[in-house]
């Protein structure tokens, strides 16, 4: 079973930044595609960010783009730096992992998740 694990949440001011973490890691060696999502209460998973399992495609939400950017190490962890925090950025972070080698949207496509980390912006 792949497990799928972020951290780095919390509360900052609009303007602020906050880094999140995820790592995944499954009984056999391999290279997951992973992304970012984020859901609000009562609203669906919207897609943040993706990059695919070598780390060199990246694909940005228009809301985000310029003040967030996902990086990967050599292997399933990715990082996500948010700057330019706004209210709006405010839900709860979802990371997601996927044997595809494409970069998907959707959130169905992603085959496993993490359990989420809160984001809070405080106008």
């Amino acid at each position: 079973q792949v497990q799928v694990a972020e951290s780095g949440g919390g509360l900052v001011q609009t303007g602020g930044s906050l880094r999140l973490s995820c790592a995944a890691s499954g009984p056999t060696p391999k290279w997951y595609g992973m992304a970012w999502f984020r859901q609000v209460a009562g609203k669906a998973r919207e897609f943040v960010v993706g990059i695919d399992w070598r780390g060199g495609r990246k694909r940005y939400a228009d809301s985000v783009k310029g003040r967030f950017t996902i990086t990967r190490d050599n292997g399933n962890t990715v990082y996500l730096e948010m700057n330019s925090l706004k209210p709006e950025d405010t839900a709860d972070y979802y990371c997601a992992a996927t044997d595809s080698a494409s970069i998907d949207t959707r959130a169905e496509e992603y085959e496993y998740w993490g359990q989420g980390t809160q984001v809070t912006v405080s106008s």
